[in-house]
């Protein structure tokens, strides 16, 4: 009889908020390949951060943000290439991020390698957009937003369906916020897009 080896068996390792676990870019990237039902991310400071699967409310929220810009990319392809959340996007500042939405320039895309734009991507979206589920703390979100704006983006979208609130982030300026707003422009970043944000507040 043959007799086949038995896996080991498998252990989850839960960890209190006080100890914080520090990864370098090789390990993030060994991490990451094994653990694809997680999105995981990277400060620039080497800290791990580990994003559990979203519930329900917030995966349909994020089905209709992700389609909505699908549709306007296929009428704008031109422009540049568009990303979900399972992309992983290395910052200048050495971050590993994965925003809930991305969107790249043409220009920019294309000077990456073929090999760059198969692992992280090494630069910071032109526009990124972060959706908050209950989980979330605004304040790190709020960071999280700067820090994109800081390494490079041109606009990004905070979404706060519990409040019922969008902050918007451009360089060089105050954070604009509005309270219940029914759409959201693309502005010239990206050019006759608008988001319809009924889907979300419901």
């Amino acid at each position: 009889m043959i007799q086949t080896p038995t896996q080991p068996e498998t252990l989850s390792l839960e960890l209190p908020n006080e100890i914080v676990i520090y990864v370098t870019q090789e390990q993030f990237e060994a991490l990451s390949a094994v653990n694809r039902d997680l999105r995981l991310e990277r400060t620039a400071e080497g800290e791990l951060i580990v994003n559990p699967p979203t519930g329900g409310e917030s995966g349909q929220r994020n089905f209709s943000i992700t389609g909505q810009l699908a549709h306007w990319h296929e009428e704008h392809e031109d422009l540049g290439e568009g990303f979900d959340s399972s992309t992983g996007f290395r910052l200048p500042n050495g971050a590993d991020r994965s925003p809930d939405a991305a969107w790249v320039s043409r220009e920019r895309w294309e000077s990456l390698t073929p090999q760059q734009q198969k692992g992280f991507v090494p630069l910071c979206p032109d526009f990124v957009l972060e959706l908050r589920s209950e989980s979330d703390s605004l304040s790190k979100l709020q960071a999280k937003m700067w820090e994109y704006i800081d390494n490079g983006a041109q606009l990004g979208w905070l979404i706060d369906p519990q409040n019922r609130r969008v902050e918007i982030y451009r360089p060089g300026r105050e954070v604009e916020v509005l309270e219940n707003p029914s759409n959201l422009s693309g502005e010239d970043i990206l050019p006759g897009f608008v988001l319809n944000l009924r889907r979300v507040w419901t």
